[in-house]
């Protein structure tokens, strides 16, 4: 029963998506192209650190910010994140893993502790630039795992989070206006 409900709310949540991600976000895409994609396990341990942080920092954000929009796009962060690490650690079981509870690493453990410190409107900056990167991260490893991963089950999970997180690099980049999320990070 557990399963049909999250192939279900997973099936929602895509089809909330767009299905072939354009914008700035097809860059990023094409960037990652080809680019060789981590083990199995390392994926899923890649991919929760960035669900977790996603989560984490826009709780973050939740309980200070007076940005409405910064505060919808965080809301939709809560919940589409907590979805793809449902989606990921399911994966990982159909193929035999056994995944670990997502961990930040510790680069995104400092960017939770900068976004705690920084306050009012530096803290809403500091959050959307931060977004852009860990977006971009998680795009790149998404879209390379699909692409390349040795794991069916977790290819297809990789597969089903692109366009949402593809959805979220665009809303970034028309909230930095004129796709400068584009070229934020790399």
């Amino acid at each position: 029963m557990q399963r049909l409900v999250l192939a279900a709310a997973a099936a929602a949540l895509i089809g909330a998506c767009a299905s072939t991600p354009s914008g700035p976000s097809a860059e990023v895409i094409a960037e990652a192209a080809g680019q060789a994609a981590p083990a199995a396990a390392d994926f899923v341990r890649m991919a929760g650190a960035s669900d977790l942080y996603e989560i984490q920092s826009s709780q973050i954000l939740l309980n200070g910010s007076e940005d409405e929009a910064l505060r919808r796009f965080a809301t939709m962060m809560i919940e589409h994140h907590t979805q793809t690490t449902a989606t990921v650690t399911a994966a990982a079981r159909q193929a035999g893993l056994t995944p670990p509870p997502p961990a930040l690493d510790p680069a995104k453990a400092q960017m939770i502790r900068d976004l705690q410190t920084a306050q009012g409107a530096a803290r809403d900056q500091l959050y959307r630039s931060q977004q852009i990167m860990a977006h971009r991260e998680a795009l790149t490893l998404h879209s390379s795992y699909a692409d390349q991963g040795d794991t069916p089950q977790l290819k297809r999970a990789a597969a089903s989070a692109v366009p949402i997180v593809a959805q979220h690099f665009n809303a970034l980049a028309a909230m930095e206006g004129d796709g400068a999320a584009s070229h934020t990070g790399h």
